[in-house]
């Protein structure tokens, strides 16, 4: 047995319990999967399980050579990456013996290890970063080059037993790639917290956290999906069946009082023309009713049952199962050419942002979400070289119904080319010409919302066409926000709960745009939002353009172009 967790709780210090008496094993060599709801404690889970983290309760029982991967790097920003990778030791104590101090302590740290420097080298080339030294400083890398970094500590260290937290976050698509290859290969235990659908179906087994266990899949993320799926269609049967068997027995309970109020009519009215005494009457009239009584409590205990039973399945059921978001088609004709591009090319070093170049129609700051300013590696490459931004120049043709994927590394110049198209930067070489479009654009912080607002205060900002009150509150229930969390500040949300605002709001708002920009949306979401997001876009008739590098998105809602900047 690799790892073995034994009645493990977990509870935050606000007295919230995450999780509670997990049991959990993962057998050598076995590679698993875990999914589940963003706050459900996944990474928590794996803090705990690499020691980085104390449970509230249970037994842990782990390797000592186990290696974790955090999906986080902001704690080592004052390391080196020798000192990241915890091999600073070994590289100081080689050094100290090839200048001549042979001491015992020495030998001991470096435990035989002498191509300690070769081997990580070697490493950090792999993974695509060889034009860094040991000695380089973490706080001066990319997300990406951070990731790398401990993703190459797997090669230098070759540790028995694998923790990974979201490693596909902020690679890009060299870097998942080559994660992938990585995995297909590695033979020893991993266990990967992911929402990645590409590495999640590299893996053989599929497990989901929920607050009191852990559940088994047996299978890739394909699999428990199709599985997930079957478990949701039999749930909702059984609610269905429930749902008819409790009207059936609130009919009967009602229709058997009914009955024997008319009974108890019919024997009081004949008793009186028998000339039967008042106090016999009395004495009847008690002790029907105690049998009416007896008799209505039997069939309303039933009906209680039955709606316990079925709020217990509607609890098991998966809020966001029946979740769907359909827009109405774009405005614009099918095949209307929107932007095109001949030859063009950008560098920073001009002042090129035309702030006064977009047009009402183009957007609207009430159901857009306008691109962010400049302040990508774009700027910081380019502005010193004051060399143009693409080594050969982009042409392009974009028309109504177009589903465009820009694809390059960190970079490239992505979020500047979107910028071209949306209007907001001007081409220093060659022409591109638009015509009036609307868009909405998603990142993956979905800053279309505002943090400084409640989740009520960010609805009503988008209620362009005057809602009542209750309509928009019935939409808010709709998109799974109930009263209990109008309150909340939008910047308490996840990235999951964010998405689902932001198409509650725009359905307040009834403007379907003609665009739909999505610049990395999957990034912070769990599982099923991104199974909602997808379907979104899936089903919306009218222009995409997404730069993501998760594959599996990009194929499922139907990309046909790629435009590929270097």
């Amino acid at each position: 047995m690799s790892i073995s967790i034994q009645q493990i709780s977990y509870i935050h210090p606000d007295k919230e319990v995450l999780f509670s008496d997990l049991n959990f094993a993962i057998s050598k060599g076995q590679k698993l999967g875990l999914v589940g709801n963003n706050g459900c404690g996944k990474s928590t889970l794996l803090q705990i399980i690499a020691g980085q983290l104390s449970p509230s309760s249970g037994v842990i029982v782990r390797p000592d050579d186990l290696y974790y991967i955090p999906q986080h790097f902001g704690q080592y920003d004052s390391l080196t990456i020798a000192q990241a990778l915890q091999i600073e030791r070994k590289q100081q104590a080689l050094h100290a013996i090839l200048a001549g101090d042979v001491s015992n302590e020495n030998f001991t740290i470096l435990n035989d290890d002498w191509n300690i420097e070769e081997r990580s080298i070697a490493a950090l080339d792999l993974w695509g970063l060889g034009q860094f030294t040991l000695s380089y400083p973490m706080n001066l890398l990319s997300g990406c080059e951070k990731t790398r970094v401990f993703l190459a500590g797997m090669d230098i260290h070759h540790p028995s037993v694998i923790l990974m937290d979201e490693p596909t976050n902020h690679l890009d698509s060299s870097g998942r790639q080559r994660l992938y290859d990585w995995v297909e290969k590695y033979r020893s235990t991993l266990l990967v917290v992911s929402h990645d659908r590409t590495l999640l179906n590299l893996l053989p087994e599929i497990c989901e956290l929920e607050k009191h266990q852990i559940n088994y899949y047996g299978g890739n993320y394909e699999f428990y999906k199709e599985q997930k799926t079957l478990m949701q269609e039999a749930l909702q049967q059984r609610i269905e069946e429930k749902e008819k068997a409790l009207r059936i027995a609130r009919k009967v309970a009602r229709e058997t009082a009914e009955r024997r109020d008319k009974q108890n009519v019919r024997g009081e009215k004949s008793n009186i023309k028998k000339g039967v005494p008042r106090i016999v009457l009395n004495a009847l009239q008690g002790k029907s009713e105690k049998s009416t009584s007896k008799l209505t409590g039997v069939h309303q205990e039933k009906a209680e049952k039955l709606t316990d039973e079925r709020n217990q399945l509607r609890g098991s059921l998966s809020p966001t199962a029946a979740l769907k978001t359909d827009f109405n088609s774009s405005s614009l004709h099918i095949g209307k050419i929107l932007v095109t591009a001949k030859e063009i090319n950008f560098s920073y070093h001009s002042n090129s942002i035309n702030n006064n170049i977009l047009t009402n129609d183009e957007i609207n700051s009430s159901d857009t979400g306008c691109l962010p300013n400049p302040k990508s590696n774009d700027i910081q490459e380019n502005s010193i070289s004051k060399q143009q931004l693409w080594q050969a120049p982009v042409s392009f043709q974009l028309k109504s119904g177009d589903r465009l994927r820009i694809e390059g590394a960190n970079g490239s110049g992505k979020t500047t080319l979107l910028k071209l198209i949306t209007g907001q930067l001007q081409p220093q070489e060659g022409t591109l010409t638009r015509t009036d479009f609307s868009y909405v654009y998603l990142n993956q912080e979905y800053s279309i919302i505002d943090d400084r607002n409640s989740i009520l205060e960010q609805a009503y900002a988008f209620n362009s066409r005057n809602l009542p009150e209750h309509e928009i509150k019935i939409i808010l229930n709709r998109y799974l926000f109930p009263a209990s969390e109008w309150d909340k500040s939008c910047r308490k949300l996840s990235g999951g709960e964010k998405m689902r605002l932001a198409f509650c709001c725009l359905m307040i708002s009834n403007n379907t745009p003609d665009m739909f920009i999505l610049d990395e949306p999957t990034n912070n979401l769990d599982i099923q939002s991104i199974e909602i997001i997808t379907a979104t876009i899936k089903n919306y008739a009218g222009t995409v353009i997404a730069i993501s590098h998760d594959n599996y998105f990009i194929q499922e809602i139907g990309v046909e172009q790629c435009i590929l900047l270097s």
